[in-house]
């Protein structure tokens, strides 16, 4: 078991959020992170770079909006980090993606060194089937046969697909997020992260998230037990979340929402972007190759909380 990690400046635990674009608008937004940054805490926001020229299953606004752009780079101005969430909202070939990472370099000054794949793109690397390994796998394809039998499959880990871009994610971009858990403590669900996966080669280094897709779930995961739990166990969280799904309604912040961060924003916590704590985490214990058992063991809970908290959806 990985050492205990002790954070800096005496701080208890560590606390941080990873929100995806999707339904993103300035409108539904930007209120929840004038809140969050007056908080004093500074998280992740991914982004897409470009707009897309087809009708995407998820969609939202891109970085081509410019009141939207100047807002991301305002927030990162102020301490946030920008992130990559494919490089816009449905699928795009190998150019496109090279393109996308091109525009998020001019726009913010460096790649991204925060990604997670978007449901909407088979670009996604190492994604759906491709995540899982052995009789995981096959309980998974269990779970997302189509009506021809086949299983959904993502290519951008593929080198012969017109989609590839492995080699593009390897040599720009450092963490990318795999599996979301239903624990608080994302550093004991996953105590192996951020980890390199022999079997996934292009993927630099993995990382897990506590689940928190919607306000409810989000709450839920952050609720008070659960903080005090957490500080006592001096780990880290990274929320997964989707900040435009229910958060802000009306003009209002979410009543539960707004309580639960004041509360944590109160206790003695680290609050930092993703990318900056993973690159403590790997500064005192080293970079880590999963081995196969701590592979299997994390693909077996992931599965189990897929099917009895999330109803198998990805």
């Amino acid at each position: 078991m990985p050492q205990r990690i002790v954070w800096p400046d005496g701080k208890d635990f560590a606390f941080t959020i990873f929100d995806d674009p999707d339904c993103d608008t300035v409108e539904n937004v930007a209120a929840l992170y004038s809140f969050i940054g007056d908080l004093g805490l500074r998280t992740t926001k991914a982004v897409w770079p470009i707009k897309g020229n087809c009708t995407p299953r998820i969609g939202g606004t891109t970085c081509e909006d410019q009141p939207y752009l100047r807002w991301m780079q305002d927030l990162q101005d102020d301490g946030f980090e920008i992130a990559l969430h494919n490089v816009t909202y449905h699928t795009s070939v190998r150019e496109e993606t090279r393109r996308g990472l091109e525009t998020f370099r001019r726009l913010f000054n460096h790649y991204p060194n925060s990604f997670a794949n978007h449901t909407g793109c088979y670009e996604g690397i190492y994604w759906g089937r491709a995540r899982l390994s052995g009789i995981q796998r096959v309980i998974y394809d269990l779970l997302h046969l189509r009506p021809n039998g086949q299983s959904q499959t993502f290519e951008g880990h593929i080198e012969t697909s017109p989609l590839f871009w492995g080699d593009l994610c390897k040599d720009n971009i450092r963490y990318v997020r795999n599996f979301t858990l239903d624990d608080i403590n994302t550093l004991k669900a996953c105590p192996v992260m951020p980890y390199h996966d022999a079997l996934r080669p292009y993927v630099n280094y993995w990382f897990a998230a506590s689940e928190g897709r919607g306000v409810d779930s989000f709450t839920e995961t952050l609720c008070e037990s659960n903080q005090d739990r957490l500080a006592l166990e001096g780990g880290a969280c990274i929320m997964y979340t989707h900040l435009a799904s229910g958060f802000f309604v009306n003009g209002e912040l979410n009543s539960r929402f707004k309580f639960l961060l004041e509360r944590i924003s109160r206790m003695n916590g680290w609050f930092v972007p993703v990318r900056t704590l993973l690159d403590y985490v790997r500064h005192v214990r080293g970079s880590h190759v999963i081995t196969t058992a701590e592979r299997n063991a994390l693909e077996r809970r992931w599965l189990w909380h897929k099917i009895f908290h999330t109803n198998g959806r990805s």
